[in-house]
């Protein structure tokens, strides 16, 4: 009896214990503070690197600018990255903001009301989220603010790396085999790299197994459904889990039937440190190596090998990187998709695919999109037309705007193939209509730089024009609505008439208007001050700093192009636009502008600028000129200034020390405060370059579609 006494003392005292340490613990838990930001607050003014704030209302205002989409650069506006990523709305809240790596470009987009822009890159990036705090992180009550909006920002980039494998095993019997992918993937960590050192990479490992299912139905598409008595009716395989079950079942039948042990194949699925969202897949298949007996000849006869036939390089004048968007919906039936098909291969052949000219992948879409190869997988017509060929329907619906989604986020990624250098073109065939809506994701591919191309057949009659989701979703994909990028086929017996007409326009590279970006639609012509005030030091950092613009663009004859006039009384060419083709060409050829000293007569160089180079630019380039200057004008530069606006030239003027503040802001275009700079001293112009780009791919983007 007073053992449980005891007992019962002692659990009484335990419980009494674990109490009081609760009530302990919560009295030691302070409320957190959250600070308040202003809505034109940017991520660069905040030097701390992780913190949590509140956003007050009405920040969704178009003078609050942002950058980038998901991931945002350092000058977007805090709380408008947050309204259009949809983490808070108009109303304002709680935000988690946490600084990461510049990015090499940042695609804008329009979400939640507010329209990002893009811009080619920045030094430091900031991603949003909700604002709630993380277990064992401390988050400041006080936000530390930079005090110049110029200091620099220290830090390398964040490289990312992802590898993955997958092991096949041993496979199931069945009505049909589908493979099955058992992932695990370590805890993801990203590092900043420093010199000479290999950066952290995370494993995945992908275990292939074997399922048995049973086929079923093919689900019944909402829209017009022909030829039901020769659908294509097949099981909604995974292509990517297709091809590794026949891999693996390959590869045992072989090494059963020769009695070898073998290590089994490995397929292996990367995953780019580009595009972490993407896989490519790689097969690293066995091959038995094959010897005299094998061939069938003896070893005392003469083996002619047969002359290798030439591979074309593909057509120079049709560089561009091309995606198919074929319809694999279960209402397109199996003839049809036999003939669409055939009208790939066509097409393929009519291209002359190669290298040196234009590259073709193909993605099917249904219900879901799926890559059946990409850009870089088959190099020449021949071997594009076998893997057409190969392709089989999965069925479906007709997701026209999840595919067209799809290629904008995954399919043109320098892992996949694409060059950069050549026109983005998508191509979408459609049978009937859409089943799901296409304008938002086809207006995100256009501002990608994506030439978006529509070919529908057998569109609805006036009868079935009342089940179509979207009325007039051609206008609203393609690229531009003067009927170029849209071609209307009556019937699927007569697509075969349009190859030809499809090839020329995807080939005129001067037509394809969505391709042309801030960075590769203009004219730039730098106007230098060569004067005695400058001095041969102070023009070599001048010219420095027109090199440091100049090597932000992408420059090529039908890209952009740059030319240069230096002057002082007089004025000299130093190269036109068509001089130099290559951004090393111009480089090279700014570094070789030798100092000539003399007068300023500035108004005299503005005309000069614009009869040397600016009257001879291109219809559909953008005209731009950047003049720098150190000093006050002898002549004036109202009158000059004023009929080059006139004439489509976009101003701007840089000052140093002792240039007059009227005369730039007379040469400058309005509004004066986005096109016109000053600094006291040479070696702060370097400062001017990110804003020049940054504003010149503003009003780039701001432009109507036409």
């Amino acid at each position: 009896m007073k053992s449980r006494t005891t007992i019962a003392t002692i659990f009484a005292l335990l419980l009494t214990c674990i109490y009081a340490t609760k009530e302990a613990t919560k009295k030691k838990k302070s409320k957190l503070y959250v600070p308040q930001i202003d809505c034109d607050i940017k991520a660069a003014k905040i030097i701390n690197p992780e913190f949590i704030a509140k956003c007050p209302s009405g920040c969704q205002d178009v003078k609050y600018r942002v950058y980038g989409t998901d991931i945002y650069a350092s000058f977007s506006s805090i709380c408008g990255a947050a309204i259009h990523s949809g983490i808070i709305d108009k109303s304002g809240g709680k935000i988690l903001v946490q600084k990461v790596a510049g990015q090499s470009g940042y695609k804008g987009s329009f979400s939640n009301g507010i329209r990002s822009l893009s811009l080619p890159r920045w030094r430091e990036s900031f991603i949003v989220s909700e604002g709630k705090p993380k277990k064992g992180v401390q988050y400041p009550s006080t936000l530390e603010y930079s005090s110049s909006s110029n200091t620099p920002v220290k830090g390398g980039s964040q490289r990312k790396e992802y590898r993955t494998t997958a092991v096949p095993l041993q496979t199931t019997q069945g009505a049909f085999t589908t493979a099955k992918a058992a992932i695990r993937t370590t805890e993801f960590v990203s590092t900043t790299p420093k010199p000479a050192t290999i950066p952290t990479t995370i494993m995945t490992t992908i275990t292939i197994q074997a399922t048995t299912g049973v086929a079923t139905k093919p689900p019944v598409a909402i829209h017009k459904v022909r030829d039901i008595g020769s659908s294509n009716v097949h099981p909604a395989y995974s292509s990517v889990a297709a091809v590794a079950s026949r891999q693996v079942q390959a590869v045992q039948g072989r090494t059963q039937n020769q009695g070898l042990q073998r290590q089994e194949p490995i397929v292996s699925f990367r995953k780019p440190s580009t595009s972490p969202a993407n896989l490519a897949i790689e097969t690293d298949l066995w091959k038995l190596g094959s010897s005299l007996f094998d061939t069938g000849f003896s070893s005392k006869e003469d083996v002619v090998p047969k002359p290798l036939e030439p591979v074309s390089q593909g057509n120079p004048n049709c560089k561009v990187d091309l995606s198919f968007l074929i319809d694999g919906s279960w209402s397109i039936g199996k003839r049809r998709f036999q003939i669409q098909k055939q009208f790939l291969k066509n097409v393929a052949q009519a291209l002359d695919v190669g290298p040196a000219g234009p590259l073709m992948g193909i993605i099917q879409y249904g219900d879901d999109p799926s890559t059946e190869f990409n850009l870089k997988t088959y190099t020449n017509s021949k071997d594009l037309q076998n893997a057409i060929e190969k392709i089989l329907q999965k069925g479906g619906l007709s997701n026209v705007g999840r595919a067209l989604s799809f290629v904008n986020k995954n399919f043109f990624e320098d892992a996949n193939g694409n060059r950069g250098s050549a026109p983005n073109v998508a191509i979408v065939m459609v049978d009937g209509w859409p089943t799901d809506k296409v304008e938002e994701a086809s207006r995100l591919a256009r501002e990608s730089g994506i030439n978006i191309f529509f070919v529908t057949i057998e569109g609805p009659d006036e009868n079935e024009k009342q089940n179509v989701i979207e009325t007039n979703f051609v206008d609203k994909a393609v690229c531009r609505t003067n009927g170029y990028y849209s071609i209307n086929v009556p019937s699927w017996f007569s697509l075969h008439k349009v190859v030809q007409q499809l090839v020329k326009r995807v080939c005129d590279s001067d037509r394809l208007a969505c391709s042309k970006t801030c960075l590769n639609a203009a004219d730039i012509g730098f106007v230098i001050d060569g004067s005695s005030s400058v001095g041969t030091g102070n023009f070599r950092t001048l010219l420095q700093f027109v090199a440091n613009i100049s090597k932000e663009f992408e420059i090529s004859d039908t890209d952009t192009r740059i030319g240069a006039v230096q002057y002082t009384y007089e004025q000299r060419l130093e190269f036109g636009f068509d001089k130099h083709r290559t951004k090393q060409d111009v480089l090279n050829a700014i570094k070789r502008i030798n100092y000539w000293s003399g007068g300023t007569s500035t108004g005299a160089a503005i005309n000069y600028a614009f009869e040397q180079l600016f009257s001879k630019s291109k219809p559909n380039k953008r005209k731009i000129m950047i003049l720098i200057t150190d000093g006050r004008s002898y002549d004036d530069v109202r009158g000059p200034a004023a009929a080059a606006h006139q004439n489509g030239v976009i101003a701007y003027s840089v000052g140093i020390a002792w240039a007059a503040q009227d005369e730039l802001e007379a040469i400058a275009t309005d509004p004066d405060k986005e096109h016109s700079f000053f600094v006291d001293e040479f070696d702060s112009l370097y400062r001017f370059v990110p804003r020049i780009i940054q504003n010149i791919c503003t009003e780039f983007n701001s432009q109507p579609r036409n």
